[in-house]
């Protein structure tokens, strides 16, 4: 090992290690809507969920980046909204040592898996405060996620290349 630094010190190279930390996790914003009011409560519960997700990073400062993870969760019964939930759990992330791909890997995939058992009990707690059956989510893989999105933009970036080959 400390030949391995005297040898990067030798060559003038400056091995950089990775650091990853999470520095603050916070409610950046919550809705919460039941817009048929009492009336919902007078139907037979057999819901249909559906959920959205978002994630959206920013550059606060030098090796410091915002993660917000926006989960919206809508449940219908009988075609008619019972209620809506929308969530941006956030973090602030300190990471140093990553560029490029490596560094949209940590704020896609570790970042929001860190924040997702946050947004999912926020939810539960919102929809059995409005009087609804507890909603437990699922978890999501986000390294899935964010291989189909790369895969899915690879793809796309082939369809246009392959079009403009052709005009």
């Amino acid at each position: 090992m400390a030949e391995e630094q005297n040898n990067a010190a030798v060559n003038g190279e400056e091995q950089q290690q990775v650091q990853f930390a999470m520095q603050r996790i916070y409610l950046k914003d919550l809705s919460f809507e039941t817009p048929m009011g009492a009336e919902i409560f007078k139907k037979q519960w057999q819901p249909q969920v559906n959920q959205e997700l978002n994630t959206k990073t920013a550059k606060i400062d030098e090796d410091l980046y915002e993660v917000a993870l926006t989960l919206t969760i809508t449940v219908k019964v009988e075609d008619e909204t019972a209620f809506l939930v929308e969530v941006q759990q956030a973090g602030l992330f300190g990471i140093k040592g990553l560029e490029g791909q490596q560094l949209a890997q940590a704020l896609n995939t570790a970042c929001p898996t860190i924040l997702f058992p946050y947004a999912r009990e926020v939810i539960d707690n919102v929809v059995t405060k409005g009087s609804f059956p507890a909603l437990m989510l699922p978890p999501i893989n986000f390294d899935a996620l964010f291989a189909a999105a790369l895969q899915q933009a690879q793809q796309q970036a082939a369809e246009q290349g392959g079009e403009k080959a052709d005009a």
